[in-house]
C-alpha cells in the first residue's frame, strides 16, 4: 500500500503553555481522589463568596450593612438559593449579583466536568494498563482483520495494492 505522509493531515501540537506545565506537574503525581476534590471546591466557592461578599459591601453599604450580612448574600447567590431577605438595591449591585449569579454556575459545572474528566482519564488509563481496554480491544481486532484484507489483497494482486486501475 502506499505511505500517506501524516505531516500534512496533522498539525503540530503547541507547546504546552507556562500553565498547563504547572498543571501537569501539579497533578500528574497525585490521581485526583474524590476527597481532593472536594477541597478543591470547597476553596473556590469560599474564596468567590468572601471575594464578592467585600465588594458587594463596599458598592452597597446602605443594603448591606455588615461584611457578614454581604458574605451571606454572596452564598446565597451563588448557591442560586436566593431566600431574598437581603436583595441589593444598587445598580451596580445587582449587576454584581448577575454577574455572580452567573459565575456560580458556570463554576459549578466547570469544576465538575473538570472532576469527572480526571476520573474517567484515570479509569481509562487503569484499563489500558491492565489490557482490558475495550477500545484499545477493538482497534486490535480493527488491526487483525486489515492485516488479514492486506494478506489477501498481496495474494491476489501481488505487491499488496488493491486490485484496478491506479492513478
Amino acid at each position: 500500500m502506499a505511505e500517506v505522509d501524516r505531516s500534512q493531515q496533522m498539525p503540530e501540537p503547541h507547546p504546552p503553555s507556562q500553565m498547563e506545565r504547572w498543571i501537569d506537574r501539579r497533578f500528574s503525581g497525585r490521581a485526583l481522589r474524590p476527597r481532593y476534590a472536594a477541597r478543591v471546591i470547597a476553596i473556590v466557592w469560599l474564596v468567590v463568596v468572601v471575594v464578592f461578599g467585600v465588594i458587594e459591601r463596599i458598592v452597597d453599604p446602605d443594603t448591606f450593612g455588615s461584611v457578614w450580612l454581604a458574605f451571606w448574600w454572596a452564598l446565597q447567590t451563588i448557591t442560586t438559593v436566593g431566600y431574598g431577605d437581603v436583595v441589593p438595591q444598587d445598580t451596580a449591585g445587582k449587576a454584581i449579583g448577575a454577574i455572580l449569579m452567573l459565575g456560580g454556575l458556570s463554576l459549578l459545572s466547570v469544576i465538575t466536568a473538570t472532576i469527572t474528566s480526571a476520573f474517567v482519564t484515570r479509569r481509562q488509563a487503569e484499563l489500558q494498563a491492565s489490557g482490558n481496554d475495550p477500545a484499545m480491544r477493538q482497534l486490535r481486532q480493527i488491526e487483525s482483520r486489515l492485516d488479514g484484507i492486506d494478506a489477501e489483497l498481496r495474494r491476489i494482486g501481488g505487491d499488496g495494492s488493491p486490485p484496478g486501475p491506479t492513478s
